[in-house]
């Protein structure tokens, strides 16, 4: 049961992942809109800085236009000073070349033209985009010599820019005039061009100025004097001022943005975003709450999930004590040598393998239930109690089987089924009587020859038909054969790439190994197979069970390799045979230098040659008193007699014997009888010594 300390502490965390989400979320906010307003801000003033920039270009155009007009009616004036028509002429000729409505205006001084009275200022006006009005204008009530640019077109020597002023006589509109000086040949200043630019051309410029829809925009002239002046502006409002100067003229401009207008579209998204906080807080509590109740169920899920775990682990140790763990299984018998393993894919599994001897001959099983988990461990648990129950009076394997297979099909509700290979072995005669229920063939493996697979009748995995009746079959096993014996976890094996390891990788393996199998241990066969399934899978997930059984029945014998280094092994091979302890030695040096030479002679040039050493001990017949021990040395080498070796001659020195002969005069002397035959294609040295009884 969840304890009310665990659903406190779920209900404080919830209220803290709240906190904390606010928080976060209001950092978060906080930061994003101030960085935008940076950004914005940033923004606005580079977008005022490029307008501006236009509008300063789309400007000094205008008055570049002006002021290149002023200077080119200057030059015509300068060349018809005293012709007033031409005058008229060359204002309008200039007039009529300039894109806006323009007035330009000849000012003489006074008294220039004395038949046109004291004031003459011819002007040309653009009155529409056809027509150009030429006329003078200069008068007393026009006296033209009190105004600005006439005046500073005597002070400047080149163009000049007036402040803004209402021109009306000529163009009858605000303007601002641009001057330029007329001299006559000896430099004397006699007239001023006025070319006005009206003021509404300077309005056209306001679609640079609109940045943002409800901005504003000014010009000013060097002075300060409004050309285009600013809206009035609300008191309190903040505003954000850029401006830029235009060179030629001093004039400036400015772009105003209202700072509510410019942070518009941000305070409307954030409004939003609050809103979408508010929700995302309130969704996140229903989260909090969910999953604090999620958490519950979890954690009492988590309860169960461990004492099923704890349940799991007896299981498991309850299975694991059912199989055979003590190997080598049979202190007390050298013709039997038996490994096993099974690695269950989860917790628990339903593989299995049992073994053992009654009255001299070794019952053992091999089975793979179908499914995984506690089902198939409880089947796996249910068989080897049948079997070790029905073996214990029963030694024919269809019998066996058959009687197994009725107890698991009665009440067999879940339709579970298992494959089994069972089988007899009478250690006496090496007959093998075995029953196949759907399993895998097992493997044989003779001594000196290739591995093969056993022919089985398949027959029916049993729990599924109770009637069906299991043929038995019959083999005979030599001394130092090995059975191998495995389920398919093994052949099924899949790598990443879901390729399965396979019988033909498994028989190649053994195969392989098969100089390994003659020498070794079954536990080393067991181990070379499950390491090379581990490296073909890799890092893939078991998917079945595996299981492994190998079985040798074997004589009281040793197997070597063709190499010297194996013969310490001799020594702990002779302890193991309790012959007596003064014979241990003599007996010991015997064998070493028998095994040498063979190693030496009977494979000169082969490296995976075999050296079997077989123990005899026997009584001699009519002879109570004396009884021998017996060891027969054969190999597959060279033919080679020992006994037929010249004996070496000990009354030389070392120096003067000749190579070889000494080792085989020291078997001589040792044992009482040693011979040597050619038997079937092997070497066969049989070594005998007579001991008292």
């Amino acid at each position: 049961m969840i304890k009310t300390k665990q659903k406190t502490k779920i209900r404080h965390d919830g209220l803290w992942i709240m906190i904390v989400a606010a928080v976060v979320l209001e950092a978060i906010s906080c930061v994003q809109y101030f960085t935008s307003r940076v950004a914005i801000r940033h923004e606005a003033e580079q977008r005022a800085q490029t307008e501006l920039r236009k509008a300063e270009l789309e400007i000094e155009m205008h008055t570049v236009e002006m002021e290149t007009a002023a200077k080119t009616l200057a030059k015509l004036v300068e060349g018809h000073l005293n012709n007033p028509d031409s005058i008229f002429i060359a204002s309008r000729l200039v007039v009529s070349t300039l894109r806006s409505n323009t007035s330009m205006a000849v000012a003489y001084v006074p008294d220039y033209f004395p038949k046109y009275g004291t004031y003459f200022e011819a002007c040309s006006s653009r009155i529409t985009h056809d027509s150009i009005f030429t006329r003078q204008i200069g008068s007393a009530d026009h006296d033209y010599t009190q105004m600005e640019w006439y005046q500073n077109g005597f002070v400047h020597d080149s163009c000049w820019w007036s402040e803004p002023y209402l021109d009306d006589s000529g163009s009858q509109t605000f303007v601002v005039s641009c001057s330029c000086p007329v001299r006559n040949r000896q430099g004397e200043v006699v007239a001023v061009v006025c070319c006005d630019m009206s003021l509404n051309d300077l309005k056209n410029i306001s679609d640079y100025l609109q940045v943002y829809p409800n901005s504003y925009y000014s010009i000013k002239s060097s002075t300060g004097v409004d050309i285009v002046p600013v809206p009035d502006t609300v008191p309190g409002r903040k505003y954000n001022i850029y401006q830029e100067e235009i060179d030629a003229t001093g004039w400036h401009i400015e772009v105003i943005i209202p700072e509510d207008e410019l942070f518009r579209d941000l305070n409307r998204i954030g409004r939003i975003v609050s809103v979408l906080m508010i929700l995302g807080l309130i969704v996140l509590a229903l989260i909090v709450i969910y999953s604090a109740r999620t958490t519950r169920k979890m954690l009492a899920f988590a309860e169960k999930n461990q004492r099923m775990e704890g349940e799991l682990e007896v299981a498991q140790t309850i299975q694991k004590a059912m199989l055979p763990k003590v190997f080598p299984p049979f202190f007390d018998r050298r013709d039997l040598n038996i490994y096993g393993i099974v690695d269950p894919a989860k917790e628990i599994g339903g593989d299995l393998y049992d073994f053992y001897v009654r009255h001299n001959k070794l019952f053992f099983c091999v089975g793979d239930v179908s499914g995984k988990g506690v089902p198939a461990a409880l089947v796996m648990a249910t068989t080897r109690s049948l079997f070790r129950s029905i073996t214990a009076h029963e030694e024919q394997p269809d019998v066996i089987v058959r009687k197994i297979n009725r107890a698991l099909c009665d009440q067999n509700e879940q339709n579970m089924f298992l494959t089994l290979f069972l089988g007899v072995l009478d250690c006496r005669t090496g007959e093998l009587a075995f029953c196949n229920a759907g399993h895998n063939a097992p493997v044989h493996v003779p001594y000196g020859h290739e591995p093969c697979t056993i022919e089985v009748k398949a027959n029916l995995p049993l729990g599924v038909e109770p009637e069906f009746e299991f043929h038995p079959q019959k083999m005979h096993m030599e001394k130092n054969d090995l059975l191998f014996l495995y389920t398919d976890g093994l052949t099924e094996a899949e790598n990443k790439r879901h390729e399965q390891y396979g019988e033909e990788r498994m028989m190649n393996h053994l195969e392989d190994c098969r100089s390994l199998i003659a020498d070794v241990s079954p536990r080393r066969v067991v181990d070379e197979m499950q390491a090379d399934v581990t490296r073909f899978v890799g890092g893939a997930q078991q998917s079945d069970d595996l299981t492994m059984l190998a079985i040798r029945y074997q004589q009281d014998a040793i197997i070597m390799r063709n190499d010297i280094q194996q013969i310490p092994t001799l020594a702990e091979w002779i302890d193991s045979l309790g012959i007596p302890a003064e014979l241990n030695m003599p007996v010991n040096l015997a064998l070493e230098e028998a095994v040498s030479n063979v190693m030496l002679y009977a494979y000169p040039d082969v490296k995976n040659g075999q050296v079997l050493v077989e123990f005899v001990r026997s009584q001699i017949a009519g002879d109570e008193t004396h009884e021998q021990i017996v060891f027969i040395i054969s190999d597959s080498g060279i033919p080679f007699d020992p006994t037929q070796q010249p004996p070496a001659d000990i009354s030389l020195s070392a120096e003067e014997r000749a190579i070889g002969g000494l080792g085989i005069h020291l078997v001589l002397q040792l044992m009482d009888e040693v011979h040597y035959e050619r038997v079937d294609d092997k070497n066969v040295l049989t070594l005998v010594k007579t001991l008292n009884c």
